[in-house]
Parts: C-alpha cells; structure tokens; sequence
C-alpha cells in the first residue's frame, strides 16, 4: 500500500493462546488523518506505579471506494514517569473493518481470535520510556455496506494484564459516498450504509460490557453497544 517510515518493533512476543471471547485509519497518506483521539478508551487493570499507558486513534479515515481499503495509524502511549517494561498492543477487527496487516507485528491465528471478531495482530514492546511514544501503520479494509469497529487493548507481555482498552470503537459514516474515490469516516460514528429508503443498519450480535480474552487471562473492557439501530426516514 504506502511506504513504510516507522521502525519495526523487536523482541519476542509470548506465546499465548487467544482462543476465547472478545475485544484506523487514513486517507492515502497518514497526515489527512487529524489529531489522534483516546474516544472509547479506558483504564482496567492498574499499571505498575510510574506507568500511564494509554492509545491514539486518528479521528478520521478514508476508505478507497474501489478496493475498499483504508490506512490506519495505532499509537500506544506511557504518559507517566517511569518505564514500562515489557508490554504489547492488540490491534483487533470487527464487523465490516478487517485488520490485513500491523508493520512490526504478529498475526493473530483465526482460531486464538477473541469472540466476535474477524482479525487481529499483536505487537510486541521489550520497553516504553516514560513520555514516550509509538505509533504503527495498519492496513484494513472496510466493508461499506456494512458496520465496523477496532479494538487497541494494552497488556503485560503474557497477556495476563490488561492496562487498557480503547475500543470496540466505531469508524463510521451518516453521509455515505458511492460515487466518489473515497469515502471519508470518523471514529465514534456508526456507519449508515448507502441502502434504499435508509433500510437500518445490520445488526452485530448483543452489546457486551466485559469481552474477556480467557487463554490469556485479560479482560477486555467493550465501550459502547454493538448494533445500533437506525431508524428510516419518512416524508411526511
């Protein structure tokens, strides 16, 4: 897709099994991607004194209508004042977004995947300065027709703590766009799909408050309901 300008992240990530129940986004270039937003994020376990660990979705992305393919910058951040140790991102889709790549990262096998989701990559850090920042390039594509959600959960390297959890979070639209080269999406939004007299929105399975990856011992925090529905308009 685009050039690669971010330094691959080293050492090993810890085998664990993600079997279980669970758990963006650019235009052509990352820049047309806005501020970075913490929206659906929030704290779980507590981080080791010192360490504030916390993730950045752009507020905005683009999706290609042709190939439906979109870019994503995942930023995972320590805001406190001491290092963080070993720890890894989760970078997990749902619904219409599917996560194809994370530069840096390890495929989730679709059989560990948590529950409800399509797609997921772990990304392994030996260390986070304090103040200290980094940010990952992730492919995806976007179904259009329909919702779609990501999922950013911070953990220990075995998995068995989970620090936070920004997400499931929706990129979405309610000014779909068929006709153009892209169609522009905004995070905290549900997709409304382009669909004759403005049929509702597919529904994503029931809202969940807790979506616990088990093999790996974390819970994951699911902000928001999956689902929503859209009501059709009606001239009166």
């Amino acid at each position: 897709m685009r050039s690669r300008r971010r330094a691959t992240i080293t050492g090993s990530l810890a085998a664990a099994s993600f079997s279980a129940v669970l758990i963006l986004s650019g235009t052509a270039g990352a820049d047309d991607q806005g501020p970075g937003s913490d929206k659906g994020g929030k704290a779980v376990d507590k981080a080791p004194a010192g360490v504030e660990l916390t993730t950045l979705l752009p507020e905005r992305i683009s999706v290609r209508n042709d190939a439906e393919e979109t870019e994503i910058t995942a930023t995972v951040k320590n805001g406190g004042t001491r290092d963080s140790g070993p720890i890894r991102l989760l970078v997990v889709g749902f619904d219409g977004l599917t996560v194809t790549n994370v530069e840096g990262c390890s495929a989730i096998s679709r059989g560990d995947l948590p529950e409800g989701s399509n797609s997921g990559f772990a990304c392994a850090l030996d260390d986070l300065a304090a103040g200290a920042s980094k940010s990952y390039d992730v492919d995806a594509t976007y179904d259009l027709d329909s919702t779609g959600k990501i999922c950013l959960p911070v953990q220990s390297s075995d998995g068995g703590t989970t620090f936070w959890q920004q997400g499931p979070v929706p990129f979405g639209t309610t000014n779909p766009s068929p006709n153009a080269p892209a169609t522009p999406l905004l995070l905290g939004t549900d997709n409304k799909p382009v669909a004759p007299a403005g049929d509702e929105l597919p529904k994503t399975g029931p809202a969940r408050d807790l979506l616990p990856l088990a093999a790996a011992g974390a819970t994951l925090i699911a902000a928001g309901a999956a689902g929503l529905r859209r009501t059709p308009h009606r001239p009166t």
